[in-house]
């Protein structure tokens, strides 16, 4: 590979890698916000069209920054931090998989909820998957810094 080619992946990565954790932490700062100012229902409503919005920008943020790396990497012999990389990156696409999927059944739920007269009883079923969300999105974050890490260490 060229230098300029490996200058050009290597801005690439950063630039996702930001785009990446960037949104994390700015979405969690929002979510912080919406809960203290919205109403259940606009809230709902707010994160819905959040997350729609944000969905195909986070992807191929993510998308693009496994794929830089990956191709920067490629040639180089696989060592312990490599592999552990290699399973970090995987454990992190299936758990924001699993992570977008509970949203929108969270999104349903809530909805549900909002608008039900049984909104009582649907409460500890939404307390319940709103800690599954929470731990989905911990364990999102630190599999994303863990990957930077390791993604830095690949790089020294």
């Amino acid at each position: 590979m060229s230098a300029l080619t490996d200058v050009v992946l290597q801005f690439v990565l950063v630039l996702a890698t930001s785009i990446w954790v960037g949104g994390l932490f700015t979405i969690a700062v929002v979510a912080r916000v919406a809960s203290r100012t919205l109403a259940a229902a606009d809230r709902v409503q707010f994160f819905r069209g959040l997350g729609r919005t944000y969905a195909p920008v986070g992807g191929a943020a993510l998308g693009t920054a496994l794929v830089a790396g990956a191709v920067l990497v490629v040639d180089r012999p696989t060592d312990g931090s490599l592999v552990a990389a290699s399973a970090v990156a995987s454990a992190l696409v299936v758990t924001t998989a699993v992570g977008v999927a509970q949203a929108r059944r969270m999104t349903q739920l809530r909805l549900r909820a909002a608008v039900s007269a049984e909104e009582a009883r649907m409460s500890p079923v939404v307390r319940r998957g709103a800690i599954r969300a929470a731990l989905l999105r911990l364990l999102i974050g630190a599999l994303s810094v863990a990957l930077l890490f390791l993604g830095v260490l690949a790089g020294a």
